[in-house]
């Protein structure tokens, strides 16, 4: 029987990791969560979802949600790491922060969840996924290529880092057999969307918004075989926006 794959997913109680952690146990993966929340009671299955509560702001308890990963592997490998945890601060009423709004403290809660958290995770299990075959995904966002409308400045410079991230990392374990790469999201509907946001779809070609599945998808088809020759990747998950 072949034994079944483990992926780490940070940030998964809502949106994009909620729906990649499930559709990674649909395809027959255990999921470890990671995120401040708790997941929903009907994702929480010991068989096939797990989940450690922890706070990516705050590094001190990083090392914890690794002893925990750890302790859950029970010696078992773990195949894939996918780095989704995300934070964009907003102003009153869900006001864009642009560079000179907003405190320094908001910079720093936003680069140590969305920059230093996927540094830390990936290099604490890169030699464990070496050993597992896997590989690791990074979740940027389409803000890290231009100026957008309602994502702010300190949401989009630290996406653009990890976009450069991913890239350094693909480049540093190649020689470990680890493949690195990055999906690019558009504009998804989830929580962390903007007031307005539905005034953007008429410059998407597809005319709507993604989903968080259709980001899932991408996620899993990256952490699978068919992609054992894609590394140093940003794959564009946004029904077209980089068209215009």
């Amino acid at each position: 029987m072949t034994e079944r794959k483990t992926v780490f997913i940070t940030g998964a109680s809502r949106g994009i990791g909620h729906a990649t952690a499930k559709y990674f146990v649909d395809q027959g993966w255990r999921a470890i969560t990671c995120s401040r929340d708790i997941v929903p009671d009907v994702c929480q299955r010991p068989d096939s979802h797990m989940h450690i509560t922890a706070d990516l702001s705050d590094v001190t308890t990083l090392d914890h949600a690794v002893d925990r990963l750890v302790e859950l592997l029970d010696g078992g490998p773990i195949n894939a790491l996918v780095n989704n945890a995300g934070y964009s601060p907003k102003g009153t009423d869900g006001k864009r922060l642009g560079f000179l709004d907003g405190d320094l403290a908001a910079w720093q809660k936003t680069f140590a969840i969305n920059f230093f958290a996927p540094v830390f995770f990936s290099r604490a299990l890169a030699r464990r996924l070496a050993d597992g075959g896997g590989s690791i995904v990074n979740i940027t966002s389409i803000a890290g290529h231009r100026v957008h409308p309602f994502a702010g400045s300190a949401y989009a410079t630290s996406k653009a880092a990890l976009w450069g991230l991913t890239r350094e990392m693909a480049a540093d374990l190649a020689h470990l057999g680890l493949r690195v790469n990055a999906v690019c999201p558009g504009e998804i509907n989830t929580a962390i969307l903007s007031p307005g946001t539905e005034n953007l779809v008429e410059r998407i070609p597809l005319r709507r918004l993604g989903s968080p599945a259709e980001v899932a998808g991408i996620v899993y088809y990256l952490c699978g075989p068919d992609a054992s020759y894609i590394t140093g990747a940003e794959i564009p998950v946004n029904g077209g926006q980089d068209v215009y």
